[in-house]
């Protein structure tokens, strides 16, 4: 193994409150590109939390973890890490993102894909709860004048308020319980959409965006939820089940539901292997099919 003497340069621009998952998701990218070799110094903790703007705590978590999916050795404190070479990568697979709840995984994936001067975000969820929180970051961004895309095209697939649910559903059937856990989960269907939805196309009248917000019903109840953005990326996701107890309208309402910002979301990427690569490609298909056949359209207010 040839170890570089030098460590490899860093990007002179400061990016400040940046994660340890933001950290991490940047030093794979470069291990994945070839900008970090196999084999080669990593910079020092220090001048990696000098670029990122984060303390070094941050940075031996995101170290961590990278060492974790067999991408770097020798992480310690005392001495910078090394890109491990690909023989000892392949040990775990395809280079990828590991898998990391919903609510930690999706928002650098989305805010990652407003880099470019077109985005597309296809989803198919129970709620777009994670969606809505997730588009948070980029947004912000937009009109921090961080980032500025040409085009963002959004397309959402939601269950049809017409249909029984699988879940939620109340524990024990009964109109009452059955009519209120419904109407919860179609109030905050139709919320989290008309939020997501206004928030995107104000960017037309404040930033000229071309903005695209579309969204359909399903005549069936997703039991898994899907991302896909940029036509490259798909991150999936299951539903599990679990029984919960929420109050409604001054009522307690024992349920069966999905923490669905907990499912843990697994990311595909086109070009990781003929695995991945297939599964984004067949996962296209599938959604436009869903989209282009059974599913209706969809108006928020009204169901």
């Amino acid at each position: 193994m040839v170890v570089s003497p030098e460590p490899a340069p860093v990007n002179g621009m400061k990016r400040p409150h940046k994660t340890h998952h933001e950290v991490a998701d940047e030093l794979r990218d470069r291990i994945r590109s070839g900008t970090l070799r196999p084999g080669q110094r990593m910079p020092t903790q220090a001048e990696l939390a000098d670029e990122f703007g984060v303390e070094r705590g941050a940075v031996r978590e995101a170290l961590r973890t990278l060492q974790g999916e067999n991408l770097l050795a020798n992480v310690s404190k005392g001495s910078p890490a090394t890109v491990a070479e690909p023989s000892r990568q392949a040990l775990s697979g395809p280079v990828g993102i590991a898998p990391q709840p919903t609510m930690v995984g999706l928002a650098p994936r989305i805010a990652a894909a407003f880099e470019a001067p077109e985005v597309e975000i296809d989803a198919l969820c129970l709620t777009s709860v994670s969606l809505t929180m997730a588009i948070g970051e980029p947004l912000r961004q937009i009109h921090a004048g961080l980032r500025n895309p040409a085009k963002v095209t959004v397309r959402v697939l939601l269950p049809s308020r017409s249909i029984d649910l699988a879940f939620p559903t109340p524990v024990v059937s009964g109109d009452d319980e059955g009519g209120h856990v419904h109407r919860r989960w179609l109030d905050q269907r139709n919320a989290q959409g008309q939020v997501l939805r206004h928030n995107l196309l104000a960017l037309r009248g404040s930033h000229g965006i071309d903005v695209r917000v579309s969204f359909r019903a399903l005549p069936f109840t997703p039991p898994v939820k899907l991302y896909l953005l940029n036509g490259a990326e798909a991150l999936f996701a299951y539903y599990t089940v679990s029984r919960q107890s929420e109050e409604f309208d001054h009522e307690q309402l024992e349920m069966y539901d999905a923490q669905g910002a907990q499912s843990m979301l697994f990311p595909f990427r086109q070009g990781d292997g003929l695995r991945d690569t297939t599964f984004v490609e067949q996962s296209h298909l599938w959604f436009n099919a869903l989209w282009d056949t059974i599913s209706q359209d969809l108006e928020l207010a009204r169901g």
